[in-house]
Order: C-alpha cells, then structure tokens, then sequence
C-alpha cells in the first residue's frame, strides 16, 4: 500500500487521487476475493459506522451495514426522522456529537452542503453516501466491476447516456483522475453544469482524459468499451417525470445504441432502473451487463474505502 487515506474524509472524487482510487479499487478486489480472510482478520473490530440517512435506500443501507459487518465492525442505522439535520439540531452540533460515540460517518443526504458541513465539523472520517451533486462510492464500486472485466481503466473509452446528475459528475470527475475517457450525452438542457465540466477537463488535462459533453448518444457509444446510465428522473424530481420522458426519448442504452460501441462494451446501471425507459430490458441482462456486479461491489469498495479511511489496511 503506497498511499495513507487514514483520517481523510470522501467528500467528492475529486478528493482522491488517481494513485489513491487504484489503491482502493486493488484493495476492494482483495477483500472481495479472500471474504473468508477478511472476515477472520475482522480490520475493523470494534469499530462503529454511523449512517445518516436523509433520503431511503436499498443499496446504501445494505451494502454499509453489511460490509461493516463483515469487517468486523458494527453500524448505526439513522433514518430520516431520527436525526432532522438541521431542523432539530445544527449539523455542526450532530458532526460534533457523533465524532464522540462511532468511528467513521456516512451520510445520504439531499444537499450536498451537509455532507460537506458533517465533513468540516467532524473529527472522524465522513463519506458522501450520495449527495445531489456527487455520489463518490457509486463511482469507486462502477471502476470495480470495470477493472474486473478490463484489468485497467487507463486509456478506456466509457460513455454515460441520461441525465447530467450527481452520477456524471463524479463519474467526469473519477474517470479525470484515472485517465480514463468519458463522453456524457445528455438532452438538451440537461447536461453536465458547465464549470463542472471545466473542472473535469482541467483534471483530466494532468492525465491526458478526454472529459467531454454531447447531445448525440450515439456520437458518445461510438466505441465505447463501456456504456452507462441511470434514471431519467432522480429521487426528488418526481414532479419531472413525465416531462422528462419526452425529452429523454433516445437517450436509451438499446440494442441500437450498442451497435455503436464495442462488441464487447461493459453495460452498466447504478440502480433501481426503470426498464423501458433509460435501459432495454433484454440488454440488461445479456453478458455484456455488469449491473448486478456493480451492486455487489457498492459493498466491496465501500468497505476498502472503511479500512482505508480508518488506517487498517
């Protein structure tokens, strides 16, 4: 291990380098090939995740839970009503308060300046489990389920297909740190923000990436060795749906779409996904889908994140 995360937070991707994501990814991909080892040698024993949560989840709660779990360690479920961020009590005070009962926290939250705030005033480490302007751990378990198909992320061509989310931004930013190339196509009007984009490309110009934005998909698939996506219409934007099922229209990982990209193109969803609408059905579950595998590994780079965070590995 040639890199020290011990009492860092991970706030956004672009908080770690492309040295440090590798060690990461490498680092996930062990834990997740020696489960018995890991389990044995319980790195985290003792130890307490706290879990913020804002918005609901499936695989955030369960991925957390059960990997501390399998680390050893024990996790702390705060739901909604539990906590009030803000409301109640300051995220400052609750920052304040948890540093003094677990040993790491992570938050699922709607804005992304509390996790930013919890991430100031905490004085343990603090992971952004999903903000609406990033979702870093998505993102490290996406370069897992890659790299195991790959063996590299330097150099590939990748292709993000929908919404300018929280998603594409830390996928522009994490593909920026690695060298890896990244095409987001999106509607018009609901693209990338631009200085988030020249933020990328000022990133990916250290690495020689090419971070860039179209309204084509089928420009961005154009020999893609992976094509994502996710939902047209994110958790608080339900008002939007049926709106943006027409301006989305097109912007569907298919049969079609693929025919643009490589043979052998990775297909991948962060989930839940709404079959029909941004992801054929039958494309989902050819051998080109590592979408479950990407659901799988949210726990597996979650955990190496843990250790790393907490200077165990």
């Amino acid at each position: 291990m040639t890199v020290d995360l011990s009492g860092r937070n991970l706030i956004s991707m672009r908080d770690l380098s492309g040295e440090e994501i590798l060690e990461i990814v490498a680092l996930a991909e062990k834990l997740k090939a020696n489960r018995e080892a890991t389990e044995s040698e319980a790195p985290l024993r003792n130890k307490t995740l706290g879990m913020i949560f804002q918005k609901p989840s499936l695989r955030t709660r369960v991925s957390f839970e059960a990997g501390m779990t399998r680390l050893g360690g024990h996790a702390i479920y705060m739901a909604p009503g539990d906590i009030q961020l803000g409301q109640r009590e300051t995220t400052e005070d609750i920052a304040i308060v948890l540093s003094r009962y677990v040993d790491i926290i992570m938050a699922r939250v709607f804005e992304h300046d509390i996790v930013e705030d919890l991430g100031k005033y905490a004085t343990v480490p603090v992971i952004n489990a999903l903000s609406d302007f990033e979702h870093p751990c998505q993102i490290l378990a996406d370069f897992l389920a890659i790299y195991e198909r790959r063996g590299r992320l330097e150099g590939m061509n990748g292709c993000y297909v929908g919404d300018g989310n929280n998603v594409a931004n830390s996928l522009m930013f994490g593909s920026a740190r690695v060298g890896m190339n990244c095409t987001v196509a999106s509607p018009a009007g609901f693209e990338p923000k631009p200085e988030i984009l020249s933020e990328a490309q000022a990133l990916a110009a250290e690495t020689g990436a090419t971070i860039r934005v179209t309204n084509d998909p089928a420009d961005g698939a154009q020999g893609a060795d992976w094509l994502y996506t996710d939902v047209w219409a994110s958790m608080g934007q339900e008002a939007e749906a049926e709106a943006r099922k027409a301006k989305f229209q097109g912007f569907q990982i298919n049969p079609e779409l693929m025919k643009h990209a490589r043979k052998d193109a990775i297909i991948l969803h962060c989930l839940p996904a709404h079959y029909g609408e941004e992801i054929d059905y039958e494309v989902s579950r050819t051998s080109n889908s590592a979408i479950f595998d990407q659901a799988e590994d949210r726990m597996h780079a979650q955990n190496a994140l843990m250790v790393m965070l907490m200077g165990k590995s």
